[in-house]
């Protein structure tokens, strides 16, 4: 880890924070390598049962990419068709645990494509949200990638198109966040909501985050087919039969995975 990300275990979950608060924790090299980094020790490593992914402060969570660094923070172009970002985002999408946005203030650009990349978000009341690339010449491209897979097309159209910055409760009307509390509240929910997967089997939750991408740009007969075969093994596994055995028995289940 950089100074710029903070990496911190809290019981079985691992917190990691933009650490730049000068800067409205915008993105930089170091923001992206070390998110990477962190993300990537979380496949080797199952004591972790979720990820946190928050900002510094109380003023922003991502301000989007640093523009102090010019135009390269969008991607080196010709000698480079993929991007730092990209690199991340691909990760993260394969990541076996719950990744949860914990959004303590401004989510602007590319911090909005870090939001879109975890699978829960819980944003305070004064947060605001916005994709205003085109104003400065470019295009949301990364991000809109991530986010068709969180809002409906018409809603990323018109963040993207406009440029508009809206405020939490209409990113809670179209889906982008599923929470929004007063900032007084925002660990309590984060705290909540992270008890509620650890009471979950980890090796149901990792094979689930696996079926949500896999079923996503499949047709019905394809999904319910792969659906049918994921819950039967699913069912095979040592969880499935604690699960069970601790329904019938009325008592909280003592997960092996």
């Amino acid at each position: 880890m950089s100074d710029e990300i903070l990496a911190e275990r809290r019981g079985a979950t691992l917190w990691i924070t933009i650490n730049r608060t000068e800067r409205r924790n915008a993105i930089n090299a170091a923001v992206v390598g070390g998110i990477h980094a962190a993300l990537a020790e979380v496949a080797g490593d199952s004591d972790i049962r979720a990820v946190v992914l928050t900002g510094a402060g109380d003023k922003a969570f991502c301000a989007g990419g640093d523009l102090e660094g010019g135009t390269e923070i969008f991607g080196k172009g010709e000698s480079d068709p993929t991007s730092d970002f990209g690199r991340l985002a691909r990760l993260a999408r394969g990541v076996g645990v719950p990744l949860v946005a914990r959004v303590n203030g401004a989510c602007v650009a590319g911090g909005v494509g870090l939001l879109a990349l975890c699978d829960i978000a819980i944003a305070v009341d004064h947060a605001r949200f916005g994709l205003p690339e085109a104003r400065i010449g470019v295009f949301p491209m990364q991000v809109l990638a991530i986010l068709r897979r969180v809002v409906l097309p018409r809603h990323a159209a018109e963040l993207a198109l406009t440029g508009e910055m809206i405020d939490a409760r209409r990113a809670f009307d179209i889906g982008l966040v599923n929470h929004v509390v007063a900032a007084a509240d925002l660990d309590a929910k984060v705290d909540e909501i992270l008890a509620h997967l650890a009471a979950g089997s980890p090796a149901a939750l990792r094979r689930g985050k696996y079926a949500i991408a896999a079923m996503e740009h499949m047709d019905f007969e394809a999904a319910i087919a792969f659906a049918e075969g994921q819950i039967a093994l699913a069912a095979q596994g040592d969880d499935a039969r604690e699960g069970v055995k601790a329904f019938m028995e009325k008592r909280k289940p003592r997960w092996n995975s």
